[in-house]
């Protein structure tokens, strides 16, 4: 996002904290809820178009959320849409992106309550693994002709009672249809993101030969806490190719280290003295 729409988000996921932070208001139905509108404006070109039209006063948008959405989902959820729709979007699409975003947000929120966002984020780590590997599942749901409540059911028979309601609830969002055209992957990768950001750290993804110690990756994330500036939430696969060293990859970052790596380079190395 660019311009007047990262600036209304920027603002709105400041007022989602504060709405994290007072008593009495459910998390989780306001994630449910801003997922359902997205879901809608998704759907439905010309309400996402009139809902971020900045000609159109604030409080036309809010008597035509009023007769779509006032029995639809809850008051907290209702006013909080009615506050986005009143500030300005560069273009419609940014609004349905902003929602699924707050949305995901809200979920996180709820898991940092419960102490739970460490094995949300696990649960996104290790499906996105799963879904890197395992092509007739993604190809299934990145069927943009499929419909969403397929993608649902089959994320409910593959994950019910393995992964929590909020990691089921934040890996549908991944696989559901979007303004953006994007892959399951990517999507997960940018919630996890979403995640680092709500505890001000990076995310980096480790790759090792053999199962760390617990005081190995403490070192690690000490050492790439000083190279990045920031706290490193760690997660880890085991891939026995690498045969030694460890890969790491922060966002587009990638630093190997890995004696597959370094063998590969002195092969090369090799064949052009050869």
């Amino acid at each position: 996002m660019l311009g007047a729409s990262r600036t209304s988000l920027g603002a709105a996921r400041t007022r989602l904290a504060q709405l994290g932070e007072q008593q009495g208001v459910d998390l989780d139905a306001l994630a449910n809820d801003l997922l359902a509108v997205a879901g809608l404006l998704v759907r439905e070109l010309p309400l996402r178009r009139a809902l971020a039209d900045p000609s159109t006063a604030p409080e036309a948008k809010a008597a035509l959320l009023d007769g779509l959405l006032g029995q639809r989902v809850g008051s907290a959820a209702l006013d909080f849409v009615k506050e986005l729709v009143g500030a300005r979007w560069s273009r419609p699409s940014d609004l349905a992106d902003a929602l699924e975003t707050l949305a995901v947000l809200a979920s996180f929120e709820q898991a940092l309550v419960a102490g739970t966002l460490d094995e949300v984020e696990d649960d996104l780590f290790r499906f996105a693994r799963i879904v890197e590997r395992e092509g007739a599942l993604r190809e299934a749901l990145e069927d943009d002709w499929a419909a969403d409540d397929r993608k649902r059911a089959l994320l409910d028979s593959l994950l019910a009672g393995k992964v929590g309601p909020i990691s089921l609830r934040v890996i549908t969002a991944a696989a559901l249809v979007s303004v953006r055209r994007r892959n399951v992957h990517d999507a997960l990768e940018q919630f996890s993101r979403l995640a680092a950001e709500l505890r001000e750290r990076l995310n980096a993804r480790v790759t090792v030969a053999v199962e760390p110690t617990p005081e190995q990756l403490e070192r690690l994330g000490e050492g790439l806490a000083r190279v990045f500036g920031k706290k490193m939430g760690l997660r880890v696969e085991v891939d026995p190719q690498i045969l030694g060293g460890v890969v790491v990859r922060v966002g587009d970052q990638v630093l190997d280290g890995s004696i597959a790596r370094r063998l590969d380079i002195a092969r090369r190395g090799l064949a052009r003295t050869g």
